[in-house]
Formats: structure tokens, C-alpha cells, sequence
């Protein structure tokens, strides 16, 4: 891969994994407008890393509250820290499990441009319904084991490509009347455990097919998508602070109304790369 595809790829998953604009759907999107071969595994993994790492280091204070808390429950004692733990857990099990079904059943059915496009506007408007008419009561410390659950399974719909993650998430956070930064940060912190089980399946399927040529590559795709990510990440905690979330939803009912006009006008091959 040249310079420019890596930092281009890089800067997708870097940026769009923690804002809520699906970062699976531009990866996708990025060999049908550009006419790439898609990157393969081994460069998912490496930038799935990269953003892992983004998490870790800002929320690092939480991450340190999720070791006490499994040290906590190795003691036999429950806190706000066992909490954070519980919650998470019970939030990752139906992406888990919608996983194995989407990897064994659905494949790449839901990986087409037109999906991708029609996806993106539905979702878009259920963020912006979420976003206007939902309260600004909830906070992270509020959640409980069914709170967790309705973030999880909202975390599962992302697995179709165009809903985004983050977005599906907060969206979920802000229909139970969650304040934007909490919705984002509970979001966030529901990326780690998911984008760690995403990396070893893609991981091992690079392990599987002994093919490590692109190394050096995926290197730079890993700290380029590090650097983005972290980014991306203060940008979205910090405009959360103080602004709602429409020009997200703007922008991709933009894209997937352009998306559409280019599938359906049958000109989508000569869209401009960079």
C-alpha cells in the first residue's frame, strides 16, 4: 500500500469509529469509490488496534476502575467499579453473539454501497429524533444491568454496515434521557471489549492464513489510526459539551443520498479518488 492509502484508511477508522458516522461503512466504501482492492485483515487488524489503544489512554481512569473493579469482585466485594464491569459485560454479549451470526450467516450481505447508503439516512434520523426530544438526566454512575442491556443490543445493530457504532450507542443513550458525554462516554467505553473481540477474529484469520507481508504497513496503519482516533475522540467529548448532534446527522444523509444518486445514476465507478 502507498503512504497515501495508509493515512487515508487511517484517518477513516481513526475518526469515524468514535464519531457517529460508521466506521465500517466508509472502510467499505473507500474500494468502491476508489477502485482499491479492499485491505484485507491484517490491515483491519492493525487499525483496530490503533483505535483500541485511543480508548485506553483518554479514558485511562476508567480503564484503571475496571481493573479495581475485577480485583474488587475477586474479593467478594461490590462498588461503583464492579458496577462499570458488570455493565460492560452485559453490554458486550449481544454484539458477541449478533458477531458469530453475521460472520456464519450473513457474510457480506449487508457490505453493498446501497445498503450502506440507505442505513446510514434511517439511523441518521433516529439520532436526530434521539438527540432533540431526549431528556438530560442519566449519567454513566446511573446505569444498571438493563440499561446496559439496551446499550448492548443497540451496539449489535451496528454490526450492519452504515448504522455506526458510536452512533447506534448513543442514540440508545439518548433515548433513555442520558446527557450526550455520558451517552458518548459509555459508548466509548463499550468500544474497548468490542473492538478487542472484533481485532482477534479478524487476528486470527491472519494467523490462519500465515500471510504477513504487509507488516511494516500495518505498523504505520496502527499509529496512524492511534493518533486519529485520540483526536477524535477529545473533538467528540468536548463538542458534546456544549452542542447537539445534527451536523452528524447532516452530514450523512448527505453522503448516503450522494451514495444513492451515484449507485442508482449507474456513475459510481467514476467518482474521483484521491
Amino acid at each position: 500500500m502507498t503512504l497515501e492509502q495508509i493515512l487515508l484508511l487511517s484517518f477513516i477508522q481513526g475518526v469515524t469509529e468514535f464519531l457517529p458516522i460508521s466506521s465500517s461503512g466508509h472502510l467499505a466504501l473507500v474500494p468502491a469509490l476508489c477502485g482499491w482492492r479492499d485491505q484485507g485483515h491484517l490491515m483491519d487488524v492493525a487499525a483496530h488496534i490503533g483505535t483500541l489503544g485511543s480508548v485506553l489512554v483518554y479514558f485511562h481512569k476508567d480503564v484503571f476502575s475496571l481493573f479495581k473493579g475485577f480485583f474488587s469482585l475477586l474479593k467478594g466485594r461490590f462498588n461503583e467499579n464492579t458496577q462499570l464491569l458488570f455493565n460492560l459485560i452485559i453490554a458486550t454479549i449481544p454484539v458477541v453473539l449478533m458477531g458469530v451470526f453475521f460472520d456464519n450467516v450473513v457474510g457480506s450481505a449487508f457490505r453493498s454501497v446501497t445498503v450502506i447508503a440507505w442505513v446510514g439516512i434511517i439511523f441518521a434520523i433516529i439520532l436526530y429524533v434521539a438527540d432533540k426530544y431526549g431528556h438530560f438526566i442519566e449519567t454513566v454512575a446511573d446505569t444498571n444491568a438493563k440499561r446496559a442491556l439496551y446499550f448492548g443490543l443497540a451496539q449489535s445493530v451496528s454490526l450492519i454496515n452504515g448504522a455506526s457504532r458510536s452512533g447506534t450507542c448513543i442514540t440508545a443513550g439518548r433515548l433513555m434521557n442520558y446527557k450526550r458525554t455520558d451517552a458518548a462516554r459509555f459508548a466509548f467505553l463499550m468500544s474497548i471489549p468490542a473492538i478487542t473481540a472484533a481485532g482477534t477474529l479478524k487476528g486470527y484469520r491472519v494467523l490462519k492464513s500465515g500471510d504477513f507481508s504487509m507488516m511494516n504497513d500495518a505498523a504505520m496503519m496502527a499509529v496512524f489510526s492511534f493518533v486519529f482516533g485520540l483526536f477524535a475522540i477529545a473533538f467528540m467529548m468536548r463538542w458534546l459539551q456544549k452542542s447537539t448532534l445534527t451536523p452528524f446527522v447532516i452530514y450523512r444523509i448527505c453522503l448516503g443520498l450522494f451514495l444513492l444518486i451515484s449507485v442508482y445514476g449507474g456513475f459510481l465507478s467514476i467518482v474521483p479518488c484521491p
